[in-house]
Parts: C-alpha cells; structure tokens; sequence
C-alpha cells in the first residue's frame, strides 16, 4: 500500500513501505544491514552509544491547550512551540530523498479505549519493532483508510544541534499533546518509541476514566487477575510471565470502569543472563523468527546468541510479540484484579520480601515509588541506586502523580483489592553485602499470595513500614521472610532501616498536602 506523507509536510522522500509484514521487513533488514539473523531465527540489532532510555533529552512541548495538566519538572521538561516547529522542519529536511517505513496499529488492547497509531521509521527493524510491541490490525481493508489519532516519527540518523535546536544533546524524544505527535532523533534505542506513546497516553487516559499503569498482569483459569507495579528491572516481565497464568501484558495497561487492558501487543524483555530454567516461556522467545534482540551478543561465524554477555550494556532486550508466549491472552483485556502487587528491588537489603499492604499503605508505596535503578536500564546508570519513582513510573506520568493516586485509591475501595509488597533486591546486608533474593523464592511467594495459600498463616507487623509480614510461605524458608534475622548484625540493620525510613518520609514530603491523612499516616515510623 502506498502512503501521502505530504500531511506532515515531508516532501521528495523516497519509497514509503507501508505496513510490511515480519518476514519482508527482515529481508530489509538484512539488505540495509541493519542487523543480523542468528540460529532459529530473532534478529540481532545494535543501538550504538544510546543502550537504554535518555531521560535528560525527552521533552514535552508547553502550549495553552495541555499546559495546565502537565506536571512539569525534571521528569517532564517543558519544550518551546516555536523551537518544536523548527526542529520537525530540521527533521522533514533530513528525510528527503530517504525511504521510509511505516506501521500502523493500535495503542490499546480495548476497542472502547485504543488509539489509532501511527509509527514512521528510516529503519526496517524500528519498523518491526512497531509491529511487535502494538496491538496489530489484521484487516487489510481498514489498514486502507487507517486515520492516524497519534503519529510518532524515528529518525535515529538525524542529529539535533543542541546549540540551535536547544535540545540537551543531539539525541531528543519531543511530545506535543495538542497535535498528537511525538518526534524522536538521534537515538537507535527502540524503548524510546514505546516509552513515548505510554506517556501520551497517561495524558490521555484520565480525561476518559482511565488509569494509566507501568505494570504487568495475568490471570488464572478462573480469570482472577493480579498486576505487578514496578519499574524496569525489578521482575515485571519474569513473574507475570507464568506458565499456570495468562499473560495479559507484560509492562504498560489501563484500569477502566470495565476491568483492565494491554496497552500493547508485545513484550519488551530483559534477557541479560536469562535462565532457561527460571524464565523458560521468555528464555524460548528469544529464539523464536520475529524477536527483536537489542545488544545481544552473537557469534558472527556460527550465529549463536550469548545471554551472559554484557560488553555492550546490561540492558540487553527482546522484543517479541505477545503470542510467542505459550498462554499469552489473546485479547489482552482482563476483569478488575483481585490482586496488586507492588515489586520493589530494595538496594538497601531492609524492604520484607513479601508483606500484605492496607489501601492506604497501598497509595502511600505507590507514590512513593521505592526501589533501585538497575544497572543499564538509563544512560549513567552501572550498578543498583535507591531512587523513589512516583506511580512505579515517574518518568512516564504526564499528569501530577496524585491523579494516578487517587484514581487507584478509588478502584482498591470499589473493587475490594488485596496488596501485597514484594522485595526482588537484596537482603542479608545492602548491595555489595548481602545477595540478591533467588527468583524461585520470589515465585514461591507470588504464588502463595495469588493462590489464596497465604490467607491463614500467621503474620507479623514489621515495626518500622507497619507492614503484615507472613510468618510461613510454601517453598520459602522461615528466615527468608524476616530481614533482620539475615542480616549478620542486627544493629547494622536498624541503622540502615532508619536510615531508608528518613529518606522515605523526606520524599514523601511532595505529595503530603496533597493527600488524605490517612495516606500520609500509613507510611515509616520515625
């Protein structure tokens, strides 16, 4: 199918491939040598210098229609009108005489809710990247007339002038809410495109009713769902992705008066030193025809893939469409869940591996967002940093974090949710101390708290975060669940606690005007 680009005033560019399908954009691929083919089948790509996302060079654009529902700050940094229309003509003036690939899809598993996408990319793999990680239509007929609501355009070739473009460096991800667009240079990491339409849609959402959720989810045989907040890194993709459970999406939904959907159709994973045995359904996707590896090591001569190997960046990733998960739903919808749970990867070694949370204790981690930055998963970023993260997700809420807050708060109420807090960090001591919490334990707990297993075991409060700890959990040793009993010094421990409790309640400090008391009451104990 062809396409009139010259709506968005690009002109004199070359050929226009539009909506092709995996198989011919990996001929492309190969042809343009953008990457290469390993054993059974995913493409290998590089992204040169920029490994993960560039927080520092996003921007949104501040005009009279949305600029007083932005919430502006270093996580949102405001861009001039004027400054944006001149650097998209930079931009239109680069793609002349380049050819173009084009996808368009959906942002949104629910049809009540999903907006029409449209991706624009000079490279075939950010085009199959498009095709993996949304929602596919299928219809040729209706591709015919598609009508974008939302564009975003990737030109990783094109390299702003930060002197003229007054942009922070020659790589920018730029939102403009009003025209519905989003421009993107300089950078090859592909989690930009995606990052960027889910924070479009956080500004979107609320206006519908809809609450926008850096999280994962899945639901059992009797369609009980739970989802998992958490940021990058802290096991999103690794626990939801259950062999007895559904994957309903593995990073990004919506909570609407009618249950919960995929802002997806794909999966955007992790795989540095993934464990075929730990991880087995996203271990396989990796080497399944259509996966999208990132910085992946690969053997030139034989093709083989290398998971272990980090010389490029920590943050290797998979992108693959949903279905390479055996139990994946087809749908991508699911009820309102029965269960939420809240991933913390707690650098400091304090944070219980699992406790059962009240509503208000719910808002108040949910706003505070704790847990440590992985390595790779940010420019700068070499080993775990304590960091505090609104909504799980801070660089991606467009809106003040309290809106997200509140509409939570009002489905936990509505739909009578049970809480829980899990720590996939460390304990035993902080990081470079004691060791990492073993994933099959952290299953062990997901499954006990998701089961029902954990509904008549015995708990105790943690006295500092007043969280209800269990006793006993299937699969798990008693001291696993206590942190101070693994810590070799138990003074240690209380020193580190308080410390983490002051940087806690100096944090909160943000949204304690904004909230009800019984919010800010519900969390650390000075």
């Amino acid at each position: 199918m062809t396409l009139d680009l010259s709506y968005l005033n690009f002109v004199n560019v070359g050929r226009v491939y539009r909506n092709l399908p995996t198989p011919a954009l990996y001929e492309q691929v190969v042809r343009r040598r953008e990457g290469l083919i390993a054993h059974l089948g995913p493409i290998v790509t590089r992204t040169g210098q920029y490994t993960g996302r560039s927080p520092q060079d996003r921007f949104i654009v501040r005009e009279p229609e949305t600029e007083s529902d932005v919430w502006w700050g270093p996580q949102n940094r405001e861009f001039d009108e004027a400054t944006f229309a001149r650097l998209r003509g930079h931009l239109a003036a680069y793609l002349q005489g380049k050819d173009l690939f084009v996808q368009d899809c959906y942002a949104g598993a629910d049809p009540r809710y999903r907006l029409r996408l449209r991706v624009i990319t000079e490279t075939a793999w950010h085009s199959l990247f498009a095709r993996n990680m949304f929602v596919r239509e299928l219809d040729q007929h209706k591709l015919v007339d598609f009508k974008p609501d939302l564009t975003v355009i990737c030109a990783p070739g094109f390299h702003a002038i930060p002197e003229v473009d007054r942009t922070n460096s020659e790589a920018f991800v730029v939102l403009h809410f009003a025209k519905r667009l989003i421009i993107i240079g300089g950078t090859s990491y592909a989690g930009e495109i995606k990052k960027s339409v889910f924070s479009t849609l956080n500004f979107l959402y609320p206006e519908q009713g809809v609450l926008g959720m850096h999280c994962s989810a899945n639901m059992d045989r009797n369609s009980s769902v739970a989802i998992f907040f958490g940021l990058s890194g802290t096991g999103k993709t690794s626990l939801s992705t259950d062999p007895d459970r559904a994957l309903i999406g593995d990073d990004e939904h919506g909570w609407s008066d009618t249950g919960i959907f995929n802002f997806e159709g794909g999966c955007y994973a992790k795989v540095i030193r993934l464990s075929p045995q730990a991880e087995p359904e996203i271990y396989r996707a990796t080497r399944m025809f259509g996966t999208i590896l990132e910085n992946v090591a690969i053997d030139t001569n034989t093709r083989r893939i290398d998971l272990d190997d980090a010389t490029l960046t920590e943050n290797t990733r998979a992108s693959y469409p949903i279905s390479h998960i055996p139990n994946s739903s087809p749908t991508g919808l699911g009820d309102h869940p029965n269960h939420i749970i809240m991933l913390t990867c707690d650098a400091f070694g304090i944070m219980p591996p699992l406790a059962r949370m009240t509503p208000e204790q719910a808002r108040y981690h949910f706003l505070s967002g704790y847990t440590a930055k992985v390595a790779g998963t940010e420019r700068g970023v070499d080993e775990p940093k304590a960091t505090f993260s609104a909504c799980f997700g801070a660089p991606f809420m467009t809106r003040h974090p309290t809106v997200y807050s509140r509409m939570l708060g009002e489905r936990l109420a509505r739909h009578k949710v049970t809480c829980w807090l899990i720590n996939t960090g460390w304990s035993g001591g902080p990081y470079g101390v004691g060791e990492r919490i073993k994933i099959p334990y952290t299953r062990a707990m997901v499954k006990a708290a998701l089961s029902g297993e954990l509904e008549g075991v015995e708990y105790r409060e943690e006295p500092i975060f007043g969280l209800q700890v269990p006793k006993h959990c299937p699969g798990v040793p008693d001291e696993v669940l206590d942190p101070p009993s693994t810590w070799p010094d138990r003074q240690s421990y209380a020193a580190k606690a308080s410390e983490l409790a002051r940087m806690f309640a100096a944090n909160f400090n943000t949204f304690a005007h904004s909230v009800p008391e019984e919010v800010r009451s519900a969390g650390p104990r000075l």
